[in-house]
């Protein structure tokens, strides 16, 4: 099926509810056709490679007043005409709609990232040619992970005469090695499967393992902290969830206060869709591209779908998205800018800030440090800089307890190590922590930006968080392994 074919099946959407339900009818249908495969290995072999491709039609009507949305994958003319009546007679079961913001008006789109076919069309072998290479690169350490593909094509219409199409491609991969009792992880996404090299990737989650191997149990405390990009990841997630959502803000349950310097000024946060291939509109039909919600520091905006945009009278930001009416729009492609090139990846005079409460005594360091613990000139460069700390790889299980200030609990895992003048000198075994994490990025709490931002694959495909490694003034540990 091609882009021109989704559009036709859009149109013939949006003309049969102009038939069915009259000519005052308003009607926006969303085709797309999705194309996705996953290579997942476990115990060092593949145990599973799945494929599926399918077409789904989503149709969103407003009848007398209504509102009712309906989907389907059935684009023969009975199955269409079936998916028109079921929402339309949904329609007319629903409450009056007095919030309802009308349909995009036709407007340009912009044409998106060109996708790259090869990674669309990968076949199974060359994702297991990326396992093999992971796998071989661990030298003997257990494994497991996946390496999955994914291609998009579709097309928008709607009763007020605006259209939009586009496609998009996206690789991904994720995998662990694994010692005897450490884990060591390392992720990339990318907009083609030839830019993943399982043999790098292979390799630095094997030597993260080993170096996480014979940890140490710290106190919880407060500690100075370096997070590498899996890490930040969690945060960029949570930040995009619950502080950047339009439905969230206007409901008061978000800490976002547009004009207010929240953040240090080396945090610039952008949602940038088209940073990578992704398709180039939203739900509603509206071009998506980079809108700033952090600028040096200062918030400067949140995200909107129609009827979150129309509400706060700012219009739609072009993140209409499956469930915005009932949880809020939501950012998914969103870049903490690095270091800007050229300055210190650490910058004693733009970071200042005194030491963390230390929680702990010095332990006897390591000659050496610890081989492997970091991943990356910048991370290394960022960790050179912290007199006493922590080197954080990855956090996991976060949960929010007090939305309105966005404060987490969770677990850190895949590596954490004791930093001492610069050198990573033991492996620490997991905490807990307890976070606001607007405040840990709070005015002079960001001590170090890296130069180079990686892309970390979101759990579906096509949503993405970039970001540097960070280093932060303190960061909240409220329990160790013993509890």
């Amino acid at each position: 099926m091609s882009a021109s074919s989704e559009l036709e099946i859009a149109g013939r959407v949006v003309e049969l509810v102009r038939r069915l339900a009259g000519p005052d009818a308003q009607a926006e249908a969303v085709v797309t056709r999705t194309d996705l495969a996953l290579t997942r290995f476990a115990n060092s072999f593949i145990h599973q490679n799945v494929a599926e491709s399918g077409v789904t039609v989503r149709l969103r009507v407003h009848v007398d007043g209504r509102t009712a949305s309906g989907g389907g994958s059935l684009v023969d003319p009975d199955g269409l005409r079936a998916l028109v009546e079921r929402t339309l007679t949904a329609a007319r079961l629903c409450p009056v709609d007095p919030a309802w913001p009308g349909l995009t008006a036709p407007s340009p789109v912009p044409p998106g990232t060109a996708p790259d076919e090869a990674t669309g069309h990968a076949d199974p072998d060359e994702r297991a040619a990326r396992v093999r290479a992971f796998v071989d690169a661990a030298e003997g350490l257990e494994t497991a992970g996946f390496c999955r593909t994914s291609y998009r094509s579709g097309a928008f219409a709607n009763s007020a005469g605006h259209s939009a199409q586009g496609r998009s491609a996206e690789a991904a991969m994720d995998g662990i090695a694994r010692t005897g009792g450490s884990d060591g992880v390392a992720r990339l996404c990318a907009d083609r499967l030839a830019d993943l090299d399982g043999a790098v990737l292979g390799a630095r989650a094997a030597a993260k393992a080993r170096a996480a191997a014979d940890p140490v149990e710290l106190p919880p405390g407060r500690y100075e902290v370096v997070l590498e990009p899996a890490a930040v990841a969690d945060l960029l997630q949570n930040l995009a969830w619950y502080g950047f959502n339009g439905k969230r803000y206007a409901e008061r349950q978000s800490f976002a206060e547009l004009g207010a310097a929240q953040f240090d000024p080396a945090v610039s946060l952008v949602d940038d869709p088209l940073h990578s291939s992704t398709l180039p509109y939203d739900l509603e039909g509206t071009g998506r591209g980079p809108l700033t919600l952090v600028d040096a520091g200062v918030t400067r905006a949140v995200v909107h779908d129609r009827r979150s945009g129309a509400q706060a009278g700012t219009g739609s930001t072009g993140h209409g998205m499956p469930g915005a009416a009932t949880f809020g729009p939501i950012p998914h492609n969103l870049r903490l800018l690095p270091a800007p090139t050229g300055d210190g990846a650490t910058d004693g005079a733009t970071h200042a800030g005194t030491r963390g409460n230390d929680p702990t005594d010095r332990l006897p360091a390591v000659a050496g440090g610890v081989t492997g613990a970091v991943a990356d000139p910048d991370t290394a460069e960022l960790v050179a800089g912290m007199e006493r700390g922590l080197l954080v790889s990855d956090f996991w299980y976060t949960r929010v307890l007090d939305p309105k200030s966005l404060v987490i609990t969770g677990l850190t895992r895949n590596g954490v190590w004791l930093v001492e003048d610069g050198v990573p000198t033991r492996a620490v075994r997991d905490f807990r922590f307890t976070e606001s994490y607007p405040r840990a990025l709070g005015p002079g709490a960001v001590r170090g930006l890296g130069r180079r931002s990686v892309r970390q694959p979101d759990r579906m495909d096509g949503s993405w968080w970039d970001a540097p490694p960070l280093r932060l003034a303190a960061w909240n540990f409220t329990g160790g392994a013993s509890g």
